[in-house]
């Protein structure tokens, strides 16, 4: 297959799984004898934007005429046979869909969060569940300036899922959804599930693997709230309180909490702050632990740290819900703890590291559910699967696809709340 990957690569200096899976895909399709380009801008580059640059960013996201334009050429000059997307904010916009139909290629979507029914995508407001704006107007988003704490912020996020709707629904013959949890949550808030498709992420073989019992419990990822850093920070407390587990917590990862976690593990003992890993420090990291840990207090729709802990044969401690609970079997590949409850999680970590003949039993019961179900050969087939089914309903006309209207217009306006839509 001939396929043409859209994705606008979130900054380098936080973790990105979805940066992360876009190249894994990427390399998947290359490795099988797939031609594969890439289409993609780097949030990267914004830094280095002129003044007046910077400050045209926000208007770019609902539309992007000329990403619209370089796109339709690309795609007319090369013909792929399908276009993958992945993220388009802040720079793309959902004017690639447009760029697709004008050049009649079939288009695929994978939805690595909840920005078709919300516009920061977590279903999540002040640490809490919120879906104030699903199935309706994303003013309540506005209003409470979910987007990094700021309305002027949220404002283009809302505005593009509010004009976009249709588009999205017009526009890609088939979505990817990265978990039946986030697919059962999307049904729920009435997107057409005839659309959309479960399709993993899957872990390409880490080559290296746990062989002892581990030496630390590790947190490996973006330091943030929603992935219940602070919670695992109280946690650890309580712990070390009672006298510690016997092995220590190593937290690696960047973002907003870094100085915060920085001071809470100076000059401790049993807490390790190590900063952003590369990949290859990743691997050998997950594969030196006892567990690693997974506390998230939003609904992950997927959790790829908790398959790669899988993949090197090592059980996980999780938040029980979203997509952990369709991951992680309790009590055999892991062990799930009650979302945003410090003492469940602080039991859960006891547990794992108390009982070292179960610890290994649980790894290895991983690793099996890893090759089953995750690994690179079921992964390539899923993919090309949603590409076939693509490219056939291009060719015989999409079941539930609202009519495209004019394609040579702007976004499409009108759009009816409750509408389905977003950007990835």
């Amino acid at each position: 297959m001939h396929v043409l990957v859209v994705h606008n690569r979130y900054g380098s200096a936080q973790p990105s799984g979805e940066n992360k899976v876009v190249d894994q895909e990427v390399a998947l399709l290359r490795g099988a004898g797939h031609r594969v380009e890439v289409f993609e801008r780097r949030s990267d580059d914004i830094a280095a934007r002129s003044l007046p640059g910077r400050a045209a960013v926000p208007l770019l996201v609902p539309w992007n005429p000329a990403v619209r334009a370089e796109l339709a050429g690309r795609l007319r000059a090369g013909r792929p046979d399908v276009v993958h997307v992945h993220n388009v904010f802040p720079l793309l916009s959902p004017a690639v869909l447009a760029a697709c139909a004008d050049a009649g290629v079939p288009a695929v979507a994978t939805l690595h969060n909840y920005t078709q029914i919300c516009p920061p995508g977590t279903l999540q407001r002040d640490g809490r569940p919120c879906t104030e704006c699903v199935g309706g107007s994303p003013l309540p988003a506005v209003r409470h300036g979910c987007y990094r704490d700021s309305r002027l912020a949220t404002v283009p996020l809302a505005v593009s899922l509010a004009v976009n709707r249709r588009r999205w629904w017009s526009g890609v013959e088939r979505f990817f959804c990265i978990s039946a949890a986030q697919r059962d949550v999307l049904v729920r808030a009435g997107l057409p599930p005839e659309r959309l498709a479960v399709k993993h992420n899957f872990v390409p073989e880490p080559g290296v693997g746990r062989t002892g019992a581990g030496e630390h419990l590790l947190y490996l990822g973006r330091l943030a709230e929603a992935k219940g850093v602070r919670l695992l920070m109280a946690a650890w407390d309580r712990l070390a309180a009672d006298g510690g587990v016997g092995v220590p917590l190593v937290v690696a990862g960047a973002g907003p909490l870094e100085r915060e976690v920085a001071a809470w593990a100076a000059g401790r003992d049993d807490v390790r702050y190590a900063g952003l890993y590369d990949q290859a420090r990743c691997r050998e990291a997950v594969a030196r632990s006892v567990a690693v840990l997974a506390p998230s207090t939003w609904l992950e729709a997927f959790g790829l740290v908790v398959v790669e802990a899988m993949a090197a044969g090592v059980p996980v401690v999780a938040a029980g819900h979203g997509a952990f609970v369709e991951l992680v079997e309790d009590g055999v590949t892991g062990l799930l703890h009650r979302p945003g409850e410090a003492a469940s999680l602080a039991s859960g970590i006891r547990r794992i590291a108390a009982e070292p003949d179960r610890n290994r039993e649980m790894g290895r019961a991983a690793r099996r559910r890893y090759e089953q179900g995750f690994g690179p050969a079921v992964g390539l087939e899923r993919l090309l699967e949603g590409y076939r089914t693509a490219i056939a309903g291009r060719s015989g006309g999409a079941d539930g696809a609202p009519p495209v209207g004019n394609t040579n217009a702007g976004p499409p306006r009108g759009t009816r709340a409750g509408g389905n839509g977003g950007t990835t």
